[in-house]
Formats: structure tokens, sequence, C-alpha cells
């Protein structure tokens, strides 16, 4: 373990937007244990009642602040609030999570470290085990590590697990932060706007434990997602490479595909962990 992997993480925020999830969210916070106290903020984006923070005697090691927005706005408005209101306050990383996956112990620290020795570094996810709403293990899911193989496969497969990235502040704004012009893909739209001007990676290692919810975003809102994906390829077109095409089959056979068929074949084609693995050094 390096010594800022044990050190303050003073410059670290953790972002979650939530919205009538409180139960989920309180398992969530529990979650985030690093070796250094950590600040959070949730982004409770119209929730009814009102998103209400845990007892900090709860939570020691954090300290937990609430941005409420009023209506509900959709997590693109919630995430971009959030990135304004921690700019405001001198963050210099952001650490996202969302209600419902479970950060792993040192996730924080590990991706803070990494970006020491990474000047060039806009964005740093990890691996995740995936998980169902009971806790189970059912695969692994394993992006890329390394920024050039990003960058060539960026369309053809998932590169990015977005509750389990870190981003650096400076690159996120210089990119023009969230926005909501592709509706379901907020976040790829910000990746591929911050690799225009900067390196974006993953450690190889399982951060998260990431949930899923058949009835949640990732189900509800499929179409729009492979439609703005679709929309995102049209504008960073590569002719010359041969897996943008094969990810350009991919998404129009994936609007043809139920959700739950799509499930299954993914659970196939991936490794099994035990969801009790701890975070690898």
């Amino acid at each position: 373990m390096t010594r800022n992997e044990t050190g303050p993480l003073d410059d670290v925020a953790v972002l979650m937007p939530v919205y009538n999830c409180q139960e989920d969210a309180w398992r969530t916070l529990a979650s985030l244990r690093e070796t250094a106290p950590l600040r959070v903020l949730v982004v409770d984006d119209g929730s009814e009642p009102p998103f209400a923070a845990p007892p900090a005697r709860d939570l020691p090691g954090l300290r937990i602040e609430v941005l409420r927005l009023t209506p509900n706005g959709g997590i693109e408005a919630a995430l971009a609030a959030g990135v304004e209101h921690l700019h405001a306050q001198g963050v210099e990383f952001v650490a996202r999570i969302d209600g419902g996956d479970l950060a792993r112990p040192g996730r924080i620290a590990a991706q803070r470290a990494a970006f020491v020795t990474a000047p060039r570094l806009g964005a740093l996810g990890t691996w995740a085990q995936a998980v169902s709403r009971d806790g189970r293990p059912r695969f692994v899911m394993a992006p890329p590590t390394e920024a050039a193989a990003i960058r060539r496969v960026r369309f053809a497969r998932s590169c990015f697990i977005h509750p389990a990235m870190m981003l650096r502040m400076r690159a996120v704004r210089a990119a023009g932060s969230y926005r909501d012009r592709y509706p379901a893909a907020e976040d790829l739209d910000l990746f591929l706007r911050i690799m225009r001007e900067w390196d974006c990676a993953n450690l190889p290692l399982i951060g998260i434990d990431y949930e899923l919810n058949e009835s949640g975003i990732s189900a509800s809102r499929r179409r729009r997602q492979i439609l703005s994906t679709l929309r995102l390829q049209c504008v960073y077109f590569e002719p010359g490479n041969p897996l943008y095409w094969v990810g350009f089959a991919k998404h129009l056979l994936h609007l043809l595909t139920p959700y739950a068929v799509l499930s299954n074949v993914k659970r196939m084609l991936r490794p099994r962990e035990s969801a009790s693995r701890p975070i690898r050094r």
C-alpha cells in the first residue's frame, strides 16, 4: 500500500444523486470505508419525502452534505448541479457512486493515489462485481484498463462503469460537465468529451458491487440510452476503425433484443466473482 493510499482525502468528494431511494442510499453510504475522513455530497433530486442523511454518529468517517433540488429534474441535472457545488468548494476529484451500489473498502484512496502519477488522467474507473437485489454475485464487469485500448474499443463495448468512476474536476469543467443532450447516456457523452484532451482509464480491481435492478434506470431507459449512443457514434465518426462498425452493429442489434435476454447472455459470457472478495492492491 502506498503512502497516498493511507493519506488524507481532503481534495476528494463522493457525488451521489438520489431520488426516492432512502434505504438504498443509506446502505451505500455505510459501505464507504476509507482510511481517512471522506466528504460526500448527496444530491436529492426532488425526493418525496426529502432524503434524510443518516445520523453523523452512525457514520463517523463521513462528512455528509445534502443538496436539495426541486422539482425532480433528472440525473443529468442532478449531476451537473453536484459538480458545480463541489467545484465552488474547491474539490479537485469527484468520486461517483449510486444509491444501491456498495463501495469496496479502499476504493476511493486507490483511485486518488493513481492520479498522483498520471497528470494527464482525466477520469479513472474500476472493475465491478454485478450483484442481484439480494446481494448474490452474478458476473464481473471488467472493462479495458489502458487509455489506448479504451480509445480503440470505446464504441464496441462498455468501457466505463459510471458509479465506479473518479473524475478530475479540472477535466470535467474543461469538457463542459454533465449535460442532457444525450438522454440516458450522459456519462458516455462526458467521457468522450474528456477524452478529447485527457486520458481515461480503469484500475484492474473490483471497486464496487454494482446492483442489477431490472426495474431501474438501465432497464427503463435502455432504448433512449442506445439511441443516444448511436447519435454519439455519429458525432465521433471513425470510418477507419473496424471496432467502430462492430459497435454500431451491436447497438442496432440491442435495439431489437429484449433486456432480459441481453442480461442473460452477458451473464453467461462474464466470469463469476465472489461478492466477499476484497479490493486488490
